[in-house]
């Protein structure tokens, strides 16, 4: 293992934000594995599962095993993790401006477009070859002024050349779920089912500049606006929801690198024969399906219905209670569906997102995301 850090700038020149990133296995060998965690640095159990994925992996290149490059970024947002406000950690949003650490990543899909042009050829191994490169001119000259801009860039650069990306996250209460681009299901489908994942949530574009399609959305495009030459989908992404906040142990953090250890056995870039892959336990479904359910007025939350299980349109899956008057309203699901994630709050304000159920069939569009 190789331990690498790079400065991020924090806009004062005596001081310096610090990634620090793990490289296992041979440096531009393939398949190349980057994964990163907690880019919402308030979401902890990334940090846990890179930590026991960290110490798998070091078993496995002592022995040999490593057959591709491995590079494990366990605390993607150092940012983030310096936030702390009257004892609690602020971790999703850069209290300089607001902004969510993991909104508003460079978009260099027209760029590449264009700077592709006629350099696109019959060869698709060159095509791959020469994306790389023009993805990299265009993200150097991409221009980074504050400190979370700089932060963006850099775990961009890190991820553009590789194969596939896994950046870990959780939400608030859920069970395990994932997101992806329509095009990477059957590339994501061995991690869903080895992780448990109850929802896999398929877009090609969310809205909003997410890290994991800054890395492979330029990629679908450009297949897209060009069918007449091969373009393979040579970097894919998924973001992976480990469960909720409060899910970190040593025990689930063990299972998840497991897991994750299975799929790089999977896609060949570690040796050795990987677990049985499980049945699934769900199928994809559109991230335009997956309705939020919002909060009608304020007042005491109580839930009837826990994650992870299926719902039907209409039915109940919890209470608002007025603490004034104690009159209670229902909050019925949106949809049929998988009532995969909510929030943790037990007191809500009018307007708050309560939760998300995963169904089946497109019913909105526009910002897929939440802020």
């Amino acid at each position: 293992m190789i331990t690498e850090q790079i400065d991020i700038p924090s806009g004062s020149n005596s001081a310096a934000y610090r990634l620090t990133l793990h490289r296992f296995g041979h440096r531009g060998a393939r398949p190349a594995i980057y994964i990163q965690a907690s880019l919402h640095a308030d979401e902890i159990p990334g940090m846990i599962c890179v930590a026991a994925l960290r110490r798998a992996l070091a078993v496995r290149e002592a022995a040999g095993d490593i057959r591709g490059e491995i590079i494990l970024v366990p605390v993607a947002n150092p940012i983030g993790l310096a936030q702390n406000v009257l004892g609690n950690p602020i971790g999703r949003f850069d209290l300089t401006d607001g902004g969510n650490f993991n909104r508003d990543f460079p978009a260099l899909g027209d760029a590449l477009r264009e700077a592709a042009g006629e350099r696109l050829g019959r060869d698709a191994a060159a095509n791959v070859a020469m994306v790389r490169d023009t993805l990299a001119r265009l993200l150097d000259e991409h221009r980074a002024t504050t400190p979370s801009e700089h932060l963006k860039k850099a775990l961009v650069g890190l991820a553009l050349p590789c194969d596939l990306v896994l950046d870990l996250h959780c939400d608030a209460e859920a069970s395990m779920h994932l997101y992806t681009h329509s095009a990477s299901v059957a590339t994501f489908s061995p991690l869903a089912a080895r992780l448990g994942c109850m929802a896999f949530l398929i877009a090609e574009n969310s809205g909003g500049d997410p890290f994991d399609e800054a890395i492979s959305r330029p990629w679908a495009e450009l297949a897209a606006a060009r069918p007449d030459m091969p373009i393979p989908f040579a970097c894919q992404s998924t973001t992976v929801e480990l469960r909720g906040q409060n899910d970190v142990s040593d025990d689930l953090a063990q299972r998840d690198a497991i897991a994750i250890l299975g799929f790089l056995q999977d896609v060949g870039a570690v040796s050795g024969p990987a677990q049985p892959l499980p049945a699934p336990l769900c199928e994809p479904t559109p991230l335009a399906g997956s309705l939020p359910i919002i909060a009608p007025m304020g007042g005491i939350l109580t839930y009837r219905r826990e994650v992870g299980q299926q719902v039907a349109g209409g039915e109940v899956l919890a209470e608002i209670t007025d603490p004034v008057t104690g009159e209670a309203t229902d909050i019925v699901s949106p949809c049929n569906g998988m009532f995969f994630a909510r929030t943790a709050l037990r007191f809500v304000a009018p307007g708050r997102r309560l939760g998300k159920v995963a169904g089946l069939n497109p019913l909105r569009s526009g910002t897929l995301l939440s802020p």
